[in-house]
C-alpha cells in the first residue's frame, strides 16, 4: 500500500550515533521475561528471578506524578548500548555513503557525523570502507534477548552489547523486519535484569513518559517529556502508528525503551524529525504492542510477514468529502487498485474510501496502512466503506506485502467550460502507456477551476467522483446537475490521486 509523495521541507533522521557511518538492519525473536511466565520450580531459581525482575508497579492515576528517580533505578541495569562495525562499498557520487542511503531521508542526518566528512571521489571500484556506530536496546528475557532498531544493525558485520555494569558481549542478530524498524539480538549470559512490558494502547497524549540510552555515545542518559500524539504516520513508515513525544532523543537513543509514568516500557524510542540533526521536541517510537507482534512471527516462522490489500491511498480534506457526499473528512480513498490484489477481489475501487478496518475507525490514510500491514498475510478484514455517498461493508482476505502487481479501456473531444479543461480520448498507445486500458481523457490545454486545482496539460483523467470515464459526453451529463465540486481522477507520471476541484 502506498500514499502519494510528499516534499518535506525537515529531515526525518533516524536516532543512532555512527562514529564512521550507520549500519542498519533487522528485526527479530523476544521472549516474554521470566516474571511473566508462571514459577521456577526451585527455590534458587525463584531467587534468582527476584533479583533480576522488577518488583510489579500499579499504573498512575490521572496527574499523579511519575517516580522517575525509581523507574531508572530500577529499569537502567536493563538498558544497553549496542555497538556495531563493519565495511561497505563507498559510493564517491554521495560522498562515502553506501549505495541506496544516499537518497534515503533517514539518513541524510549522517552526513554530518564525524567519519562521513571529507571523502573524495574516486576513480575505478568503490573501495571498502570500514564503519562504527553506536545505538542503544533493553534486555527483554534474563537469558539475554535484547530489543533494538533494525535500522541500527543494518549491514553491520560485528554487533557487540555493553551492559550498564561495563561487561560487554558478542551479540548475533537473531531476525529483521525493516517494515517496522524492529531488531532482537541475542547474547550468552543468563540471570540478567529485564524491563517491564507494558501496553501502549493504554497511553494517551499529555501522559508522562521517560527515555534511557546512549545518546551521542553517553549510555545510562534518561530525559523526560510527554506524550504529545498517537498514531503518528511517517513517510517510508506506514506499517508503524507511531508514539510522538517530546522527551529528548538525539543519535545514539534509536533503541532505547520508552517508559510510561509506571516505569512499564511502552515503546522503543526510533527516530527525531529535525532540520539541525538534533532534538527539536519531536521525537518518535514504535509501540512496544508492535514489536511484540513481530516477535511471535519471528519465533514462529522465522521472519516477520505483513498484510497486503493492494491499493494506493490518500488523506480526505474537506472538500473531497463534500464531493463524495461524507458528512466529514475521514478515511482512506482509494485512488488505486492493484490487479489480483486482496482489494481487487473483495470488489473495492478507486472512488471508495475506507472509514474502518473490523470496527476501529480509519481517521487518515495511514492508519489504514498500519491496520493492514499489523494483520497477517491470509486473515479476513472487515472493511466499512464509504461509495455512492452510502456506507457498505466489504471484506478482503490479506495478500503478503511483497507480492505486487497494478493496472487500469475507450472514449469524444470536447471542451468542459465548468471545468476549464480541453480533452480528448486516449489513442491505443496512450492508454497502455497511461495503464487506463478501460477508459480516461487526455488533458489537452487547462484553466479556470481545473488549473487553479492543479491539473495540467498532459494528465489523464480517469475517474470523476470515483465513475470511471470512457467519453467527454460522460462527463458533461456528470456535470449537468451543477455539482458545487468535483473530485477528478487523475494519473500523473505514473502516479494516481484524487483531485477535488471546486466548480463554484
Amino acid at each position: 500500500m502506498s500514499t502519494p509523495s510528499r516534499t518535506l521541507a525537515t529531515v526525518l533522521a533516524t536516532a543512532s550515533l555512527t562514529a564512521g557511518l550507520v549500519a542498519a538492519g533487522s528485526a527479530a525473536a523476544i521472549d516474554l521475561p521470566a516474571w511473566l511466565g508462571g514459577h521456577d520450580k526451585t527455590a534458587t531459581a525463584q531467587a534468582a528471578a527476584a533479583a533480576t525482575t522488577p518488583p510489579a508497579v500499579a499504573p498512575l492515576p490521572p496527574g499523579a506524578l511519575p517516580d522517575y528517580r525509581s523507574i531508572v533505578r530500577l529499569n537502567g541495569p536493563a538498558v544497553v548500548g549496542v555497538m556495531v562495525s563493519g565495511t561497505h562499498a563507498a559510493s564517491d557520487e554521495d560522498g562515502g555513503l553506501p549505495p541506496g542511503l544516499a537518497d534515503d531521508p533517514f539518513f541524510q542526518f549522517f552526513r554530518g557525523m564525524p567519519g562521513l566528512q571529507g571523502r573524495g571521489r574516486s576513480r575505478g571500484p568503490a573501495p571498502q570502507v570500514p564503519f562504527r556506530g553506536q545505538g542503544s536496546g533493553f534486555i527483554v528475557s534474563a537469558d539475554g534477548l535484547i530489543l533494538t532498531n533494525a535500522h541500527v544493525v543494518r549491514e553491520a558485520k560485528e554487533v557487540s552489547v555493553r551492559l550498564s555494569d561495563r561487561r560487554e558481549f558478542s551479540a548475533k542478530v537473531l531476525g529483521s523486519d525493516p517494515a517496522t524498524d524492529v531488531a532482537v539480538l541475542k547474547i550468552d549470559a543468563r540471570g540478567l535484569p529485564t524491563v517491564r512490558l507494558g501496553d501502549a494502547r493504554q497511553i494517551e497524549v499529555g501522559d508522562r513518559v521517560l527515555a534511557i540510552g546512549a545518546p551521542y555515545g553517553l549510555e545510562q542518559t534518561a530525559t523526560q517529556g510527554i506524550v504529545s500524539a498517537k498514531g503518528r504516520s511517517l513517510p517510508g513508515d506506514s506499517a508503524v502508528p507511531f508514539i510522538q513525544t517530546d522527551a529528548a532523543v538525539n543519535p545514539g537513543n534509536s533503541g532505547g525503551p520508552l517508559f510510561d509514568g509506571s516505569g512499564s516500557v511502552v515503546g522503543i524510542n526510533a527516530q527525531i524529525y529535525t532540520e539541525s540533526g538534533g532534538f527539536q521536541g519531536l521525537s518518535f517510537a514504535i509501540p512496544i504492542n508492535v514489536a511484540l507482534k513481530v516477535k511471535d512471527q519471528i519465533v514462529a516462522h522465522g521472519r516477520a510477514e505483513h498484510g497486503r490489500l493492494g491499493v494506493s491511498v490518500q488523506d480526505v480534506n474537506q472538500a473531497l468529502a463534500e464531493s463524495f457526499g461524507m458528512p466529514r473528512p475521514d478515511g482512506a480513498l482509494i485512488a488505486k487498485v492493484d490487479k489480483g490484489s486482496a482489494a481487487a477481489q473483495a470488489g473495492l475501487k478507486p472512488g471508495d474510501v475506507i472509514i474502518s478496518v473490523n470496527g476501529e475507525k480509519v481517521v487518515q490514510a495511514g492508519s489504514l496502512s498500519s491496520l493492514v500491514s499489523q494483520a497477517a498475510p491470509g486473515e479476513t478484514l472487515k472493511l466499512g466503506v464509504w461509495r455512492d455517498r452510502a456506507e457498505r461493508t466489504l471484506e478482503a482476505r490479506l495478500g503478503r506485502a511483497g507480492d505486487d502487481t497494478a493496472d487500469a479501456a475507450p472514449a469524444g473531444d470536447a471542451d468542459t467550460p465548468r471545468l476549464g479543461l480541453a480533452l480528448r480520448p486516449l489513442d491505443k498507445d496512450e492508454r497502455r502507456e497511461a495503464g487506463a486500458e478501460r477508459g480516461g481523457l487526455l488533458v489537452q490545454d487547462s484553466g479556470g477551476a481545473a488549473a487553479r486545482a492543479g491539473i495540467q496539460a498532459g494528465d489523464v483523467v480517469l475517474a470523476v467522483n470515483g465513475q470511471p470515464l470512457t467519453s467527454v459526453d460522460q462527463l458533461r451529463a456528470l456535470l449537468k446537475n451543477h455539482p458545487k465540486q468535483v473530485a477528478l481522477l487523475v494519473r500523473r507520471d505514473g502516479e494516481t490521486i484524487f483531485v477535488p476541484v471546486p466548480l463554484g
